[in-house]
């Protein structure tokens, strides 16, 4: 899956320095990146080459993560133009850029990005927010509120009948995804993850699930989530009610004619491969 990049590591600490030349630097637009992208490989340029053309570099970027000994930071402030080699691309290229590690540095970028954006000002009293410096949040110098990365958790659920399992797609006015998935969606307030998975699959299928059987957690930050992988049979009446404001196909398939998955970089796909592959939890 995307996150998996081993031998590379992820440091997700929050340790602010000052950028070394051969640091990286992610530059976003409104779902895009900068970077140099000759499909499907991918780079990003270094502290070193935004000082060439933006020499206050250095003060002005704000710490992400670290891969290995290298440190990534972002520039929110000024957006640069294209320059050079370098060029924005949408951030969906990152599915399947080249490496891996490098595409999962990108995406995960984007989710601090963001968060960091939609937090610019105070959501209680409107007054511009500032990063304490201490931890990754932003605070409001005017009413003291103080908040965090947001992480919205979401369940992604394995319907089984024996040897068929349900897959769907989404209907076009909720989702560009065209290819086949698996019954998701993002657990309320209150909620249990399998509270989620129940209410979920009725709502989109109209089906009763039992033997709920946990697989494995993804960070997914394309949508800034947490998927939690179930696996589950369906209880009685395999009949499906199809909800066509989320979906325009649901149906079953027999474990030998599953679609192919284009990649395994999600959860979804793993999980269907699993199941072709009869290695699903019993």
């Amino acid at each position: 899956m995307i996150q998996d990049i081993a031998p590379h590591k992820y440091y997700v600490d929050y340790q602010p320095s000052v950028p070394n030349d051969t640091d990286l630097v992610l530059i976003y637009g409104h779902h895009t990146i900068l970077c140099n992208f000759e499909d499907p490989e991918i780079c990003y340029p270094s502290i070193a080459e935004i000082a060439a053309v933006f020499p206050e570099i250095k003060e002005k970027a704000k710490f992400l993560f670290r891969i290995d000994e290298t440190d990534y930071y972002e520039l929110r402030s000024p957006q640069l133009p294209e320059f050079g080699i370098w060029k924005y691309e949408n951030t969906l290229i990152l599915r399947s850029a080249v490496p891996g590690w490098l595409g999962f540095a990108g995406i995960t970028g984007y989710q601090i990005h963001t968060w960091y954006t939609d937090h610019t000002y105070c959501g209680r009293c409107g007054t511009k927010m500032h990063a304490p410096g201490n931890e990754r949040a932003m605070q409001c110098p005017s009413c003291g509120a103080l908040s965090y990365p947001v992480i919205c958790p979401s369940v992604i659920v394995a319907i089984t009948d024996g040897d068929r399992l349900l897959l769907t797609k989404y209907a076009p006015s909720h989702s560009s995804h065209r290819q086949y998935a698996l019954v998701a969606g993002y657990t309320e307030v209150g909620e249990t993850l399998e509270q989620t998975v129940h209410r979920e699959v009725m709502e989109e299928v109209g089906l009763k699930v039992k033997n709920l059987r946990y697989y494995k957690s993804q960070p997914w930050s394309f949508s800034g989530s947490l998927l939690a992988g179930f696996y589950c049979d369906v209880d009685g009446d395999p009949s499906i009610t199809l909800d066509r404001e989320e979906l325009s196909v649901a149906e079953w398939f027999d474990r030998d004619s599953l679609p192919e998955t284009p990649n395994l970089i999600s959860l979804t796909g793993e999980m269907i491969e699993c199941f072709r592959q009869g290695k699903e939890p019993k």
